[in-house]
């Protein structure tokens, strides 16, 4: 059977919407913090523009990746390329480590030779400020993306504290957005602040100790999405929270008894489904059969489940299934 062909627009309008729109606000952001710093000369505007530049690109990169991840199993492929993201968020992360060097170094040459910026100081502030709103508008957009991908609810300002709690069970491209804008937000009014104290006192080592704190939070970043991403391209298994979903569909099936064993391997934002479950007794292998086959339908109905692989036993009288919480507790 010839393998279904996918369009390249098909595909984009899958990618991670966050990445997407984060790469388009960067963009500009970048262009107008270049301009305030040629016309400035501030450490922590260069800091910031620094920052922005990486964002742009890593996030171009992110979403170019979860374009691809997006694409279908094929016969040389069959797990499909859900780990394609991984390898991209990767290459974002050297990405953000060298930006994050130039942006220490240059920290550094400013405490050594503090430059005066108090003449353009309006400057930098308007575009900070211009700044902290669209990096804090496109981090909010993050949070929300967060809760979705993570299947949970908050409102208001517990959208915040939730979306911290829930952020290792988004998607790669999501997780690199969220952290990266919470950076750039913090950075920005730390850069901000910095300004605004070298412009009405003589202490100009602040743009400096601004510059390397900025670099040091882009480390930071790296560390952890580079972390996450590497364990992706392992390959981990699915959090509890997705294991108890699948497990809550399979015991909904009256004829279930247990689940003999169950693998839910994560890849991009995708689960695999591997597992083995028991029947009641005396069923025939037609009607086990259905009843096997009516279990997978259900699980394929989850969006974020790519695939399943289901084997039937009967019943052995023992009971096999323990959730991860309770292995976890007890290991």
């Amino acid at each position: 059977m010839a393998e279904e062909k996918e369009s390249l627009a098909s595909l984009i309008r899958k990618g991670n919407k966050s990445s997407g729109s984060a790469a388009v606000g960067n963009a500009g952001i970048s262009v107008v913090k270049g301009i305030a710093f040629a016309l400035t000369g501030s450490g922590s505007m260069f800091a910031t523009m620094m920052h922005s530049i990486a964002d742009t690109i890593n996030q171009i990169f992110v979403f170019t990746g979860s374009v691809l991840a997006e694409k279908k199993p094929t016969r040389r492929f069959p797990d499909g390329f859900g780990r394609v993201i991984n390898i991209f968020c990767m290459v974002a992360v050297i990405v953000v480590t060298v930006m994050a060097y130039e942006t220490i170094l240059e920290g550094f040459h400013l405490i050594k030779h503090p430059t005066d910026a108090s003449g353009g100081y309006w400057i930098n502030v308007i575009v900070l400020l211009l700044s902290i709103a669209a990096d804090g508008f496109v981090w909010t957009k993050a949070m929300k993306e967060v809760l979705h991908e993570a299947h949970v609810e908050a409102k208001g300002l517990k959208k915040f504290t939730v979306s911290l709690k829930n952020v290792g069970r988004a998607a790669p491209p999501t997780r690199l957005v969220y952290y990266e804008d919470l950076v750039a937000t913090t950075g920005g009014t730390l850069a901000m602040i910095a300004v605004l104290v070298t412009a009405f006192t003589d202490f100009h080592l602040l743009d400096g100790v601004s510059s390397i704190l900025i670099g040091f939070m882009m480390v930071g970043v790296a560390f952890r999405v580079g972390f996450d991403n590497m364990v992706g391209l392992i390959g981990v298994a699915a959090p509890p929270e997705i294991e108890r979903r699948v497990a809550d569909i399979i015991f909904n099936d009256p004829y279930v008894t247990d689940i003999y064993q169950m693998r839910i391997l994560q890849e991009g934002r995708y689960y695999h489904v591997e597992g083995l479950i028991e029947l009641k007794r005396g069923l025939s292998l037609a009607d086990a059969d259905d009843i096997k086959f009516k279990v997978k339908d259900k699980l394929m109905s989850d969006p974020h489940i790519s695939d399943v692989t289901l084997g039937i036993i009967e019943d052995n009288g023992v009971r096999n299934y323990v959730p991860q919480e309770e292995l976890t507790e007890y290991s």
